[in-house]
């Protein structure tokens, strides 16, 4: 018999490649159950519902996404304006692995923040928590001159971050990288120029 902790782990996997592939609504917890091979009774051992899975699997998405910026962004070997593009470029290569089917969070938050708070202020404060660690590299690439002096971070990361988003959409209707790409050549252009 399988550990409990291994069943909610390959559930959270799953979910997570399905809610990319189907969205939220079109997320069957039976197609989920079948393509982990796991029980009705294990599902509801581990989640409340639909909506408390779905909440978890973003968590689980979450701990991917701090773990690519702690990598990119910690490197103090590299200058500031580097880490933070290097950041993007490695998510820009796991949407590749993925098919480019996009940004969790951006398609949970199109499809469900009209019609749930709870979702909507869970992807929101998921966009501005990589913003603010956005913020803190820029904050040093100002200091050292990478980027103009009256540059402000914050706005510059919560921007970035909002065109990256629109950036990932494009990317997943076209099935290509170019979009992300234009975009990163773009915004870190203007950046130092600015």
């Amino acid at each position: 018999m399988e550990p409990a902790h291994r069943t909610k782990q390959r559930l959270l996997d799953a979910g997570l490649a399905m809610l990319l592939e189907h969205g939220y609504h079109d997320l069957g917890i039976q197609a989920l159950l079948d393509a982990t091979g796991t029980p009705k009774g294990s599902f509801y051992h581990h989640f409340e519902d639909k909506e408390d899975f779905a909440l978890q699997v973003i968590d689980e998405y979450m701990k991917n996404v701090h773990a690519g910026l702690d990598a990119c962004l910690g490197d103090k070997n590299v200058p500031p304006l580097k880490r933070v593009r290097g950041f993007f470029e490695l998510t820009r290569e796991h949407y590749r692995r993925e098919g480019y089917m996009g940004c969790l969070l951006g398609g949970l938050g199109q499809e469900l923040s009209g019609v749930s708070d709870v979702f909507r202020r869970k992807v929101e404060g998921c966009f501005a928590e990589i913003a603010r660690r956005i913020a803190v590299c820029l904050e040093e690439a100002r200091k050292r001159g990478d980027i103009p002096a009256k540059s402000e971070p914050r706005q510059m990361a919560s921007l970035l971050v909002d065109c990256w988003e629109g950036a990932a959409l494009r990317s997943r209707l076209r099935g290509t990288p170019a979009p992300l790409t234009t975009m990163l050549d773009f915004y870190f252009q203007a950046a130092a120029t600015r």
